[in-house]
């Protein structure tokens, strides 16, 4: 380790020093006062990311400004409560920031309302939920029984009103079929809160059907109707959503999580943006809208006052730090260059999955609309988990995930789920879109799946032999040389001064 990274970095390269780099090293060697081993993992990360090419299609690669935005002072305040109605005094400055947040999204993506305090997207999706529930069945409930506030119920009216809150139906996207895990899966919370139904895809196409989810609706009659996926590889019609939210009387709900560059970025538009339809829009602002790891709700005017009165409701402080870093990423998705990014993602990921079929590899429903595709394994042999370890150990990094009406279930899984956004945000093309299609190909075909017994997914590893590893892993290493993660920031240097 160097006694002082920053002077001998200006040193070595005087007025040529980036600033990027120059900022990350102060940052870390402010930190390595008390952390020097927090220091080297961080150094040791990049090194990590950079031996490897991200096909996760829940991750991306944010800016160093949206990084750097959340390394300050902010952090130190407790902002509960929202613009200009905080419960702690001094907050002038987290107003300010919280309100440029809020216009950047409100802006972006022509939303009536956005709360931008949620820390992550299961959090957004917990603020929706209570805020259709106070709107739709606590507030009629108060004006029933002709009270102004909850405390000034009875204990048998409080008791009521708990059991309505408890017991009303949520129709959502089965998390087995592509939907997410706080969409009703017995596991979540959300499953808890609401009386939980869902939807599937046809079995045969593996495409959502809307005559069956408009019939599952008419039966159920739902107080939410909740789309969004977290592993479907195609667009959801909003409109017919809508339509069927309103032929029950149910609350439009959108999880556009994976999808928000997308819509940020104006390749789903129209019919398949969920703006000019839902109710209540919830997402994550990492992924594919490229930001911190944090999410955003929006809703129509009906839903706002639910929505700030997250704090007591469902949030404590917010962090302020990441609402700035929030911001710059907002202000960056509404760029030219950002749209342009936002179309490659999805170009990329349609030459990827040609790519992949022409590996031999089967795709679930056929191929892709949106930014990810899902490679079907049930007949390599090979389990999800044994497929993801062999292509991580090859220098590919992604996931494995349930197929639908999976036999392996959601722990070894018969499918990989592949995503563009972080390999697009490095600026890899279609040439690299097919060589990577190759690589997995090759490998999935050259593995040797574990045996299994009594019909059960095996536990151990398959096996790959040492020249086709070896092939895969030159071939990554080669495209990742000319894609290097974050190239402002000089490894070598970084990690002579930390590690």
């Amino acid at each position: 380790m160097l006694d002082n990274p920053l002077q001998t970095l200006i040193e070595r390269r005087g007025a040529l020093v980036a600033p990027a780099l120059v900022a990350y090293t102060a940052a870390l060697e402010e930190m390595s006062r008390f952390g020097a081993d927090i220091a080297a993992s961080i150094v040791a990360e990049l090194a990590t990311q950079r031996s490897a090419v991200k096909l996760i299609a829940s991750e991306n690669y944010c800016s160093l400004a949206t990084q750097l935005a959340m390394g300050n002072l902010l952090t130190d305040k407790y902002a509960e409560g929202f613009p200009s109605h905080r419960y702690y005094a001094g907050n002038e400055n987290v107003d300010r920031i919280e309100n440029a947040c809020r216009e950047a999204a409100k802006s972006l993506f022509m939303a009536e309302h956005a709360n931008v305090q949620p820390h992550c997207g299961a959090d957004a999706n917990l603020m929706a939920y209570w805020a259709i529930l106070q709107t739709r069945v606590e507030n009629p409930e108060l004006v029933r029984l002709g009270k102004e506030k909850l405390i000034d119920l009875s204990q048998a009216e409080w008791d009521e009103l708990r059991t309505k809150l408890g017991n009303q139906r949520l129709l959502g996207f089965d998390y087995f079929s592509g939907g997410h895990l706080t969409h009703g899966y017995r596991l979540n919370l959300s499953a808890r809160m609401f009386d939980v139904h869902g939807y599937s895809v046809d079995p045969d196409s593996r495409l959502l059907d809307y005559d069956e989810i408009e019939r599952q609706a008419r039966k159920i009659r739902p107080l939410i109707l909740l789309a969004g996926y977290s592993a479907y590889p195609r667009r959801i019609d909003f409109r017919r959503m809508r339509a069927i939210a309103d032929t029950v009387g149910a609350v439009l709900m959108v999880d556009m999580a994976h999808f928000a560059g997308l819509v940020a970025g104006g390749v789903f538009a129209g019919d398949y943006s969920p703006f000019p339809h839902a109710h209540v829009v919830t997402t994550t602002t990492h992924k594919t809208l490229r930001g911190p790891r944090a999410g955003i709700v929006f809703s129509t005017m009906e839903f706002a006052d639910s929505l700030d009165g997250g704090c007591p409701l469902v949030m404590g402080g917010p962090l302020p730090h990441v609402i700035a870093a929030k911001t710059i990423a907002l202000r960056e998705a509404a760029t030219p260059a950002f749209a342009c990014y936002a179309n490659e993602i999805v170009e990329n990921a349609a030459a990827l999955a040609e790519s992949c079929k022409n590996a031999s590899l089967e795709l679930v429903s056929g191929g892709t609309d949106n930014h990810l595709l899902l490679v079907d394994l049930a007949k390599t042999g090979l389990t999800g988990r044994q497929a993801e370890s062999l292509l991580h150990d090859c220098g590919i990094t992604l996931n494995r995930n349930a197929l639908p009406f999976d036999p392996n279930g959601p722990w070894f899984t018969s499918d990989l789920r592949v995503g563009t956004a972080a390999a697009t945000t490095l600026g890899m093309g279609r040439a690299e879109m097919v060589e990577l299609g190759s690589i997995m190909g090759e490998v999935i075909r050259a593995a040797k799946p574990a045996s299994t017994k009594e019909g059960k997914p095996s536990r151990a590893k398959a096996t790959l032999g040492a020249i086709a590893l070896d092939r895969a892993r030159s071939r990554v290493a080669t495209l990742m040389e000319r894609f290097p993660v974050y190239p402002e920031l000089d490894l070598d240097f970084l990690q002579e001064a930390f590690c």
